[in-house]
């Protein structure tokens, strides 16, 4: 097992120095066949430490050819073990001066991190260089919410007349009822829904949730459930709640798109993503007088601080009520 993970490994290292070579003067596409290859390799040895260094090594050359720069001062002709914290600092300073945001920076050294830990996994190198580099202050924006007119809108934009439409109903009411991650959403399986008992049970980043449901969503849920979801499903053993026209859970991909589409068919201007409903459930409970609490343990967060944020939003919003409504203001 060692002759052949040093193999992949020496082979893997010739395709990294390969791209290094050739990155002032690379094509994108040339770049993401290398990357398939490298892919290949990882898939074909069997060594998940390996997998992890070529998902991070993908990381770093398809955002260094998007902003068309060398990674870590290339021109100094640095070998990839030869890098130390100051080279990395200063790769981070000549993002903020090429005026790129306080969020790229700080995903752009979580990206070399990520890089030097699989590094020292595999034993070449024994300590990260970016380990001790600071990340940037990144600006916590306010999320963008709907309003309960847009909310109803777009809930209403799947036709029930065929099964993907009381699909994209149920799928669309559940979001909205529970406030839960797009992620968690195509993770359920059917006994996760207790339809009788009006709750849904999500289980994430090892912690379970208990979340109830509104009867608009119980009934979308059960008329799905019992009625199209046996027709979608063709093998008895697929657990998965939500699953495409093919009978297969349900991919974010699939999800995107669908979301998109309803977007754009209910004609709302806003950008609507499957986060911006677990925002609006937040938002709208806030409003409606549930306590931080609460929505902290619905919506599954580790810290109050981060469930803090939607009280910012309301408080935003009577700020801009007040100058509106206010006839000294």
């Amino acid at each position: 097992q060692d002759l052949v993970r040093n193999n992949y490994v020496r082979r893997l290292k010739e395709k990294e120095y390969q791209l290094r070579a050739l990155q002032s003067q690379i094509n994108p596409h040339f770049l993401y066949n290398t990357l398939d290859s490298i892919n290949w390799l990882a898939a074909g040895s069997g060594q998940p430490e390996i997998s992890r260094m070529v998902q991070a090594l993908a990381v770093l050359f398809r955002e260094t050819t998007r902003q068309q720069e060398h990674l870590i001062r290339l021109e100094q002709e640095l070998e990839l073990t030869e890098v130390l914290t100051q080279e990395v600092e200063h790769y981070a300073a000549g993002l903020t001066r090429k005026g790129r945001s306080a969020a790229t920076v700080t995903r752009s050294i979580a990206s070399i991190k990520s890089f030097y830990n699989c590094m020292i996994a595999l034993g070449i190198m024994d300590h990260n260089p970016a380990k001790g580099v600071a990340p940037a202050k990144v600006e916590r924006k306010l999320p963008q919410i709907l309003t309960g007119k847009e909310v109803e809108l777009l809930l209403e934009q799947p036709e029930c007349t065929d099964l993907k439409g009381y699909r994209d109903r149920a799928m669309l009411e559940l979001l909205y009822a529970t406030g839960i991650r797009v992620s968690e959403l195509i993770a359920l399986d059917v006994d996760d829904l207790n339809l009788s008992a009006g709750v849904l049970r999500c289980a994430s980043k090892g912690k379970e949730r208990v979340i109830p449901l509104y009867q608009t969503a119980v009934r979308a849920l059960s008329e799905y459930l019992h009625r199209v979801r046996p027709q979608l499903v063709e093998s008895p053993s697929e657990t998965a709640l939500f699953v495409n026209m093919s009978g297969d859970r349900m991919s974010r991909q699939g999800f995107w798109k669908l979301i998109k589409y309803y977007q754009e068919k209910a004609g709302i201007e806003k950008d609507i993503t499957p986060h911006t409903l677990r925002h609006s459930f937040a938002a709208h409970l806030l409003e409606n007088g549930a306590d931080l609490r609460s929505i902290q343990e619905m919506l599954g967060h580790a810290d109050i601080s981060s469930t803090q944020i939607y009280s910012r939003l309301l408080n935003q919003k009577l700020r801009d009520v007040y100058h509106k409504a206010h006839p000294r203001a």
